[in-house]
């Protein structure tokens, strides 16, 4: 069966990004991402599944104890989705906002941008 770009969005954030297990997420990469996707990151580009995979687990390591929620329900045109999202402790104000856009094809994401549109400072 393959996924819509909604799907996709939402698992990226919820079952890659937000997901501790490291076997849960890298099952989860290898089903809904092409070998090689690319990923823009606000400050890089990461190439292939296996760099996304360690990127993500950096990502994780970062911060632990903090959670990715969506920032609203995820849409899609066409091969295009689209997922705002909020990032931070759990039942406080995000530190971190922002959006996640994937082109997919087949029913995996093979493109993905995530663009930080605000990072609050911590005290």
């Amino acid at each position: 069966m393959t996924s819509s770009p909604a799907e996709l969005m939402r698992s990226n954030l919820l079952e890659v990004f937000d997901e501790p297990d490291a076997n849960r997420r890298a099952a989860v990469i290898a089903a809904n991402y092409s070998d090689d996707v690319l990923w823009h990151e606000p400050d890089r580009i990461i190439h292939g599944r296996k760099e996304f995979e360690i990127r993500a687990a950096e990502l994780r390591a970062e911060h632990p104890d903090w959670v990715f929620r969506p920032a609203g329900p995820a849409s899609e045109l066409d091969d295009i989705g689209h997922l705002g999202f909020r990032y931070g402790p759990p039942d406080q104000p995000p530190v971190v906002s922002g959006m996640d856009i994937a082109r997919t094809r087949d029913g995996v994401i093979i493109e993905l941008y995530t663009i930080v549109t605000d990072i609050r400072q911590l005290s």
